[in-house]
């Protein structure tokens, strides 16, 4: 018992000395070990200056007992993904339906390296024309709206002749909103939770939403004056949905970006 602690204390001098001293096969040289392995060990110094048995798998980092070696001998490599594709179609025609972009791994991670982020992105959608090419049309009930981010992907195809109508904007007051607008929390339905009672909002009527018969969007409020409750609903989750009065028609929205929607 003596013998070991006067070891101990003889190793702890000399390392105070002459610095660590480190046995051929200890630490992390030759060996990274993916996920958690109890096999994947040394006897040599750990990271917080204790000599002991230390291990050199992935799990170290967060059980903190690596070898003092292994941020350098097992150097940490995070996850690369690709560029977004495009995004796809909507999933059905002529109905609040949602479109889809995905990215794949180039290169794995390793040695605790960060983590993969989603590969997959959905964001509410409408096609105004169906398998056919043929005019859906424009349905009766609430406005439907989705964030303007969508109007950088969206496919601007002529539904409804020539010339194409180049839009508007619609300024609108929040009156009434659902509760299972601010629980959102999915990349795709992020945008629900700054729509607020009492808040102003822009909605821009753009093609193909545009009918360029009427010059209108379905439920965008033109002709009911400023008293008239006017319904919407988000694309993208049904149950979020609420009431607004109109402000005033422009030609360009100006309102800030997470208040600026979309008319699908």
């Amino acid at each position: 018992m003596i013998g070991s602690v006067v070891i101990r204390w003889a190793s702890v001098l000399l390392a105070t000395v002459f610095g660590p001293y480190h046995p051929a096969e200890g630490g992390c040289s030759g060996q990274c070990c993916p996920g958690k392995d109890l096999t994947c060990s040394s006897l040599d110094w750990r990271s917080d200056r204790v000599y002991t048995t230390c291990y050199c798998d992935e799990s170290c980092v967060r059980s903190k007992d690596c070898c003092f070696d292994y941020p350098t001998e097992c150097t940490a490599q995070p996850c690369v993904v690709s560029e977004w594709t495009h995004w796809s179609g909507c999933a059905r025609p002529c109905q609040p339906s949602y479109r889809v972009r995905r990215r794949s791994i180039e290169i794995k991670p390793q040695n605790s390296g960060q983590a993969c982020p989603a590969l997959e992105e959905r964001a509410g959608c409408m096609e105004y024309q169906d398998y056919e090419g043929q005019s859906c049309g424009h349905s009766q009930g609430p406005a439907l709206i989705t964030t303007m981010e969508y109007s950088n992907g969206r496919i601007a195809h002529v539904v409804y002749g020539t010339p194409v109508d180049s839009g508007f904007c619609m300024e609108f007051k929040v009156e009434s909103l659902s509760r299972h607008c601010m629980v959102e929390n999915k990349p795709h339905t992020r945008w629900m939770q700054y729509l607020r009672e009492g808040f102003v909002v822009c909605v821009s009527c753009q093609p193909p939403a545009i009918s360029n018969r009427s010059h209108t969007c379905n439920g965008d409020g033109q002709s009911a004056n400023r008293d008239t409750i006017l319904q919407w609903q988000a694309v993208g989750n049904p149950r979020c949905r609420g009431t607004w009065k109109k402000v005033q028609k422009l030609q360009h929205c100006s309102c800030p970006s997470v208040h600026s929607f979309i008319f699908i």
